[in-house]
């Protein structure tokens, strides 16, 4: 059975963190399924508009990875999405992979308690904003059990290859890395 992933697009949202791990995800074989939050066709922080799959309140089945792009306000408004943070938690709960990035961390996994008692990463300047309950590091990518977590746009593709490696194994990250002339 193939692996899937959602990525959640929100208004405002990063341009560089969602289009690289939907494009990352997809060419090491992940169904990635994208899910506009309130609309199906979400504007990125700098303009770019996008065509989602999928609106979230439409969105059904279980995926393996969810995957929450910075970026502002979109970061904010996936926070403040009921139906982001019901899967998010879920997912969470079940121990499947939840990854976020940038602003992410601080307004969704950060606030819906989800990096409690965890090590993570997110924009720099930005960590004061992060729970006492959550251990800041500045890696670039942070593992911390089924949660991984990334500093921003500059990090995109490590954080992209890391979420393939999780979910397809490192052989297919590392030929996903060598066929885009990452290494």
């Amino acid at each position: 059975m193939a692996k899937t992933a959602l990525v959640l697009l929100a208004d405002g949202f990063e341009e560089i963190e969602a289009a690289t791990p939907i494009d990352v995800l997809r060419r090491a074989g992940v169904e990635v399924t994208v899910a506009g939050v309130g609309k199906k066709t979400p504007t990125g922080a700098h303009g770019v508009p996008y065509t989602a799959d999928v609106e979230l309140e439409g969105v059904k089945g279980d995926f393996d990875c969810i995957v929450l792009p910075g970026g502002m306000p979109g970061a904010k408004h996936l926070g403040e999405s009921p139906k982001a943070r019901e899967l998010a938690a879920k997912m969470a709960k079940d121990g499947r992979l939840v990854a976020s990035i940038c602003a992410a961390p601080v307004f969704t996994l950060g606030a819906w308690g989800i990096l409690d008692g965890r090590k993570a990463t997110c924009y720099p300047g930005m960590e004061g904003m992060l729970p006492d309950a959550v251990t800041f590091v500045t890696e670039r990518i942070v593992v911390d059990g089924n949660v991984t977590t990334s500093r921003g746009p500059g990090t995109a593709m490590e954080f992209a290859l890391c979420l393939a490696g999780q979910l397809m194994g490192d052989e297919v990250a590392k030929k996903v890395a060598g066929d885009m002339l990452v290494q």
